[in-house]
């Protein structure tokens, strides 16, 4: 493996910055780049696409917010004018490049940035993933893609129904995946690997890189080159980390009084479960909180309205699982908080990573209780750096609910508790006395048994023949 580390100039000499049209990309890219404020290229930008662009295999380790999709995006699209063609022919439109990422969220991001960036060119770029219909991802398949964008599981499904080729894939590009490893996506990263050409340039992009990592690397990487700009499972140098020491019982609390007494918007907020997920949006709602969750139990619509909803401010606060670790891109987010500590630390890496993009400065706050402390320690231990559990200025373990959202949702509760309790007049009217009868009252006696009556026989009965009955079907045949 080849390691990419460009040497630093020294500490009183400032380096130039480098700019995309260095890179020789194609004046479609560049107008693309220009309409969306984009001059300077960030360091694993700076470093990974002029690699890539010359045809190599690349590993690239970078934290999560610094760029990575543009690092691979920018040099396919590149690569791959030179075959675009404004043909109606689906042949003239085959699979050449191939992105694979490990949640929808993701799918979805790196698509639109995808088409952002290929926007003048001819380039058609599609995105498939579960949870929602296949039919438009068939149809859009069957009149032929350059760029192609998926998650492995409905990726397989299209192969499956035979309206995919991968045959002609020049590019495979493997967006974070470490976390398709935990998702437990090997056996069908395999089949993907299989189907597709063994004339291929790979490119593996990731923000850490563990031994499974690098043994799956080699499988299938040719002489990569290493690109890395930050230490392995380093976090941002831009976003705050504190952790705050409350009870378990009291961390709900925790979350309201820190988004009220800190007037925040656009909070990220992560949940190990689904169920609890579900559970703080709606006592986040009580106390006048606007909230909403997304995680595995949402609809692909449900999970998608609510991020935008999230981005345009409709709602102040998205309480998540990891589902949303990767993928999900919102700028100049202030502020994540861990409502419980991610049980894989990697995780933890992944989810602060959510704010404090692109150089921008963010707050990530993590409540941690005593049942947490080998949680902790493996954080700790993965950053190579040392949390001081501090404590919440202002809160006593008890928070009071607003007087106006919250109290709408209480006498909410109460009328409808109410309206149970009522019978279609004007005024409750109080519960009815059954009568009793005084015989059920009385001590138990058991009754005689009657004696058994013997049943007369008739006088022309036979007894010591049997007496033959006609058969169902046919009568009794006669001998």
């Amino acid at each position: 493996m080849t390691e990419l580390n460009a040497p630093q100039p020294p500490a009183d000499i400032p380096a130039a910055l480098p700019r995309f049209e260095d890179f020789g990309l194609a004046a479609p890219v560049l107008q693309s780049l220009a309409e969306q404020g984009y001059a300077h290229p960030t360091p694993i930008q700076a470093k990974a696409i002029p690699v890539v662009l010359q045809g190599r295999d690349v590993m690239g380790a970078a934290q999560t917010g610094t760029g990575k999709t543009a690092s691979f995006s920018l040099p396919i699209i590149q690569r791959l004018i030179a075959h675009a063609n404004t043909s109606a022919s689906p042949a003239r439109h085959p699979v050449r490049a191939l992105v694979l990422t490990p949640t929808r969220e993701l799918a979805d991001q790196v698509a639109d940035n995808v088409k952002a960036y290929s926007r003048h060119t001819p380039l058609r770029s599609t995105v498939v993933f579960g949870g929602v219909d296949m039919a438009p991802q068939t149809a859009a398949l069957r009149s032929g893609v350059e760029i192609l964008i998926a998650t492995p599981g409905r990726l397989l499904d299209h192969v499956q129904q035979k309206v995919l080729n991968l045959s002609q894939t020049q590019i495979f590009v493997m967006d974070e995946a470490d976390r398709m490893l935990d998702m437990g996506f090997l056996p069908d990263l395999q089949r993907i690997i299989n189907l597709l050409p063994k004339k291929r340039q790979n490119l593996m992009f990731s923000a850490t890189f563990s031994p499974e990592i690098k043994k799956l690397a080699a499988s299938f990487l040719t002489n990569p080159v290493l690109v890395e700009v930050a230490r392995s499972n380093a976090t941002a140098d831009r976003v705050s980390q504190v952790i705050y020491k409350v009870d378990e019982e009291a961390k709900r609390d925790a979350v309201v009084h820190l988004l009220r007494e800190r007037e925040l918007k656009q909070v990220l907020v992560f949940s190990n479960t689904k169920i609890g997920a579900s559970r703080l949006s709606r006592e986040l709602e009580r106390h006048g909180i606007r909230a909403a969750a997304i995680h595995g139990d949402k609809t692909q619509n449900e999970r998608m309205a609510a991020l935008e909803a999230f981005k345009n401010g409709s709602i102040d606060v998205l309480v998540a699982t990891d589902v949303a670790a990767r993928g999900l891109d919102i700028a100049e987010l202030p502020c994540v908080i861990n409502y419980d500590l991610p049980y894989n630390a990697e995780d933890y890496v992944h989810r602060i990573g959510r704010t404090g993009r692109a150089g921008a400065s963010g707050d990530a706050w993590s409540l941690y209780s005593d049942k947490d402390a080998r949680l902790l320690a493996d954080i700790e231990k993965l950053i190579k750096q040392k949390l001081v559990p501090a404590l919440i200025e202002g809160f006593s373990g008890r928070v009071s609910r607003q007087t106006d959202r919250g109290d709408r949702f209480e006498r909410a509760e109460r009328h409808e508790r109410h309206e149970r309790s009522q019978h279609r007049g004007e005024r409750a009217q109080p519960p009815r006395k059954e009568k009793v009868d005084p015989w059920f009252l009385k001590p138990y006696e058991p009754s005689l048994p009657a004696e058994p009556k013997a049943e007369p026989v008739p006088s022309n009965a036979k007894t010591s023949q049997p007496v033959r009955r006609a058969a169902l079907l046919g009568g009794v045949r006669k001998s």
